[in-house]
């Protein structure tokens, strides 16, 4: 499935692979790359791509759960958050991710935190693109 209307591009250049440097074609985003020690690398004071990957799963699914939440004239509290984790493993041919989403919805019941959260799962760009290539676990941390 393809958009009708491309509403917003992003676009990033990565030189040096996982050892290097990441930046953003407007400027807003440069970072530097290290490899972590899990994976045999020194580690470092750079981030990685699974650091990346998590960290804008959980800011694009927040935002779903808040538009779900505006559709359903339900408030989403100011406090809530999602935290992505990522992890990568080997399988047969490579490597893969698996991903659990938590959600803390303070003071929202968890019935109405999980009908959010589904509707978010449907929405997301991020699961979208995930949806049958990685296991996605929705977790409510709060209820």
């Amino acid at each position: 499935m393809t958009p009708e209307k491309i509403v917003y591009a992003a676009e990033a250049t990565a030189s040096g692979g996982r050892d290097g440097r990441a930046a953003s074609s407007d400027g807003r985003l440069d970072v530097s790359l290290s490899i972590p020690a899990e994976f045999g690398g020194p580690g470092g004071g750079g981030t990685n791509p699974e650091q990346l990957f998590a960290a804008g799963y959980a800011a694009c699914f927040l935002s779903a759960i808040k538009l779900v939440g505006r559709l359903d004239k339900v408030a989403v509290p100011a406090d809530a958050a999602v935290t992505a984790k990522v992890g990568v493993g080997a399988v047969d041919g490579g490597y893969m991710f698996a991903v659990e989403l938590v959600v803390a919805m303070p003071g929202v019941s968890h019935d109405t935190a999980a009908r959010l959260v589904a509707g978010a799962h449907e929405r997301c760009p991020f699961s979208k693109a995930t949806r049958g290539n990685i296991d996605v676990v929705l977790t409510i941390a709060n209820g």
